[in-house]
């Protein structure tokens, strides 16, 4: 068994899930303890029995309750040594015993998954995603990323599902209220990843096995999930057995299943 869901996603939270047999991974933790829990008891999975929080970076939308929960669970949380010292003030509140320590490119295990992180473009201290492993199956997650380059997309081959941002819609950002400033960063290579960057990135990964799509972290002010579904539906038209699915921003998904 190896499945995967999404227990918040956007800019007012972000946190998913991987299981296996033997392990369940909670990826970021940027919502509330207690929006975890609830989440978490929506899909019959005891907070208790979370293995590791892995944090992708450190902006608040991804790291708000990592503390919390360490505390409260005894759940040990995984970080790069960059992210850690920019979010030194959680970082205080969690066990030197609960804090571990991953490096960027160099593989490690917890419980029957295996974990490669990598590199990401956005502008935090040292944003990373995830490849994750087991039982010869890979499931990838790269939120928070401004575009896609050649060693970021070298990452996404083979996988069998993804959870890929699909932040904005060019035309929508445009037009919006935000400031100049805030729409340059957006959209910048170390911002976030458009609707139709992320379908041209699907397609291509189609052609190295992938099955399965999740679309995370879309904007409450820049896009749609409509929007999203139809860009992406348009960028991957020749894919015609990739099965692409919106995460919404203040509910769990289903579990995907990764067969």
């Amino acid at each position: 068994m190896f499945k995967y869901c999404s227990l918040y996603s956007g800019s007012s939270g972000n946190s998913f899930l991987v299981k296996s047999d033997n392990t369940n991974l909670l990826i970021d933790a940027g919502v509330t303890l207690k929006k975890i829990v609830t989440a978490l008891e929506e899909i019959k999975i005891n907070a208790e029995d979370i293995d590791a929080i892995l944090v992708t970076h450190d902006h608040i939308d991804h790291t708000k309750s990592i503390a919390t929960l360490s505390n409260k669970y005894n759940i040990p949380v995984y970080a790069n040594k960059k992210t850690w010292d920019a979010i030194s003030q959680i970082a205080s509140k969690i066990p030197d015993y609960n804090k571990k320590i991953f490096n960027i490119s160099e593989t490690f295990s917890i419980g029957d998954i295996k974990i490669l992180p990598f590199s990401t473009p956005h502008d935090a201290a040292d944003p990373c995603g995830f490849n994750l492993y087991n039982s010869n199956k890979k499931i990838s997650i790269a939120t928070d990323i401004g575009y896609v380059s050649e060693d970021l997309l070298n990452h996404l081959k083979n996988s069998s599902c993804i959870l890929l941002e699909a932040n904005y819609d060019p035309e929508i950002l445009k037009c919006s209220s935000y400031p100049y400033i805030l729409k340059q960063r957006i959209s910048s290579k170390n911002g976030h990843l458009s609707n139709i960057s992320a379908g041209k990135t699907l397609a291509n990964l189609y052609n190295f096995g992938l099955e399965k799509a999740l679309l995370i972290h879309l904007s409450k002010e820049n896009n749609f999930p409509e929007l999203a579904y139809e860009t992406i539906k348009n960028e991957t038209l020749n894919c015609s057995k990739l099965s692409i699915d919106i995460a919404p921003r203040d509910k769990p998904t289903k579990f995907f299943d990764v067969i």
